[in-house]
């Protein structure tokens, strides 16, 4: 016989029912993201800058996890970028649940050497895109009614400064409080929002920038654990996150990075 406890963990990190907007979703840790929480059951928003890529992303969910999965072709550096996005997300599903904040852009370069141009193009997609689409997502969530959950993809650069990263590291610090104003404003709507802040992700793109022995030693040498993340250690938070095993997690910054930000 099934007691009530197994009962409750045997759903707890299931998300099925809910309706999920992905930003970013076309590779890398995005993608990573929208496979698990196909898995876990939630209907997908998919969105990108490449309609195909997501189309074929998204068939390829459907087809494995039975979820319903629309695409969101959308740049989130235009200045409509976010009212776009958010119009065409509610849309597809007639509301939504869940918002994961996962695009953005890395262009380093040091201090001295920082361009206005790479600055602006920085604080464009991974600041100001992102904090006006939870904005726009939050309101909608409100009308709503029912409660909702956000979650930032930050960096462990938001927690620590990383060299060479000067737009990058303030970009991400800015979008770590921004996260945690929604989470102020919009609590007592029954809307969380919550950040994590990974380390260096073992994404391909990860693996080009920092698979160099040399380039990579310096920063392994910081982290406790002695080696970068994967994947799926980034994705499993945020499903914790939006699920209701982390109902009571409101305005947390998250580190998945192995202790790279104790310092």
């Amino acid at each position: 016989m099934t007691t009530v406890a197994e009962q409750r963990y045997a759903g707890v990190l299931r998300l099925d029912g809910k309706r999920a907007l992905i930003t970013g979703a076309g590779k890398g840790i995005g993608a990573d993201i929208a496979r698990a929480f196909a898995a876990a059951g939630a209907d997908l928003v998919l969105s990108g800058r490449d309609d195909a890529e997501l189309t074929r992303s998204g068939r390829a969910l459907s087809d494995e996890f039975g979820v319903d999965v629309r695409s969101a072709a959308v740049d989130l550096a235009d200045h409509d970028g976010p009212a776009a996005l958010t119009r065409m997300a509610s849309e597809a599903f007639g509301g939504l649940d869940i918002l994961v904040n996962n695009a953005g852009i890395s262009l380093p370069e040091s201090v001295v050497d920082t361009t206005p141009e790479n600055f602006d193009a920085t604080i464009a997609v991974n600041l100001r895109a992102p904090a006006l689409l939870a904005a726009q997502i939050g309101a909608l969530m409100v009308e709503q009614g029912t409660g909702g959950s956000i979650v930032t993809v930050a960096s462990a650069a938001a927690l620590a400064p990383l060299p060479e990263h000067y737009a990058y590291c303030a970009s991400k610090a800015g979008l770590v409080m921004a996260t945690k104003v929604l989470a102020r404003e919009l609590g007592p709507h029954g809307i969380r929002a919550n950040s994590v802040c990974p380390t260096v992700v073992l994404t391909q793109m990860g693996q080009r920038v920092w698979g160099e022995e040399a380039k990579a030693a310096p920063m392994l040498a910081r982290i406790p654990l002695g080696r970068f993340a994967v994947p799926h250690e980034v994705s499993d938070a945020v499903v914790w996150l939006c699920s209701d095993a982390a109902s009571m997690v409101n305005g947390a910054d998250i580190a998945i990075d192995g202790g790279y930000t104790m310092g």
